[in-house]
């Protein structure tokens, strides 16, 4: 196994854990933030963040329109939409349910890095997949109760494809891209796209609780920690693995979710939580050890 495919794997698994206690941030604060508002505090956080940090570094900076292009492209899909429509089916549903339906995140990589990465699936690809996927199911069930939990669901299905294109996408930028600059510009698309929809709803953001600590502690966990770090972390990931199996490591998000949203959120947890945690094991395993 290479070294970079095991650091590469471990940084995968590390941002999903992180978006694992998003599900549940998001869930306690978008009673007070809608999503549309929420997702744009955020990004505003983070281009903050990743601006110093590029700043502290003086990362080389590169452009040329093809590039540039992909970056735009995962932006508008991934920052943008598939983050609104997560944050939206979460609030609609519940934590654990926005975790199994966006299970479809992985095979859906699977079928994109075909056509755009040139990445024929194979037979183990599509076994390590089905044990994630009833691993995730087995976790946390499948909680079908509220009163919109279709539009929900549907939100959260329409999040995890887009976000699939997204990474795919990712992978298709040069190298020679630092990826804090692939990771700022990309944030700083999903800013802009959303800007005239909050300035258009200004008096939303009268009613925020600006000076509540769960607000503020909310916005510089899901800006700082689940946007910039995760983010750079998720990135970076995709770029060392190389795998069309990387999307298996999204799956540790449920595993995170379903964990914290039983113990902060009093969500039931199903009884084959260890059954699913070795079967969601065994496929990242897969993923690491036939990786070429």
């Amino acid at each position: 196994m290479k070294t970079k495919s095991i650091f590469g794997a471990l940084c995968l698994s590390l941002a999903a854990c992180i978006w694992g206690g998003m599900f549940v941030v998001v869930k306690t604060i978008v009673g007070e933030i809608p999503p549309i508002q929420l997702v744009w505090l955020r990004y505003l956080i983070a281009t903050v963040v990743l601006g110093l940090i590029a700043w502290g570094q003086h990362i080389p900076w590169h452009w040329d329109w093809p590039n540039l292009r992909l970056i735009i492209l995962a932006g508008l899909i991934g920052d943008t939409l598939s983050i609104v429509l997560q944050e939206t089916g979460t609030w609609l549903a519940s934590a654990q349910l926005g975790a199994v339906i966006t299970t479809a995140t992985p095979t859906a990589m699977v079928l994109f890095s075909w056509p755009l990465l040139h990445r024929r699936p194979q037979r183990r690809d599509w076994l390590s997949l089905t044990l994630a996927t009833a691993g995730v199911i087995a976790i946390v069930g499948v909680q079908v109760t509220g009163r919109h939990v279709g539009l929900g669901a549907l939100c959260l299905l329409l999040a995890g494809l887009t976000w699939a294109l997204m990474s795919v996408l990712i992978q298709l930028i040069d190298a020679r891209y630092s990826l804090l600059q692939v990771t700022l510009l990309a944030t700083l698309v999903a800013v802009i796209c959303l800007t005239p929809i909050v300035w258009w709803q200004a008096p939303v953001l009268a009613h925020i609780a600006w000076t509540s600590p769960h607000v503020w502690g909310s916005l510089l966990y899901l800006g700082a920690v689940s946007t910039a770090l995760a983010f750079l972390l998720w990135n970076l990931g995709l770029r060392l693995l190389q795998s069309r199996l990387s999307g298996l490591f999204f799956l540790w998000q449920p595993v995170t979710g379903a964990l914290l949203g039983w113990w902060l959120l009093a969500e039931p947890l199903s009884w084959g939580f260890v059954l699913g945690l070795g079967l969601i094991l065994a496929s990242t395993w897969v993923a690491i050890r036939f990786d070429h």
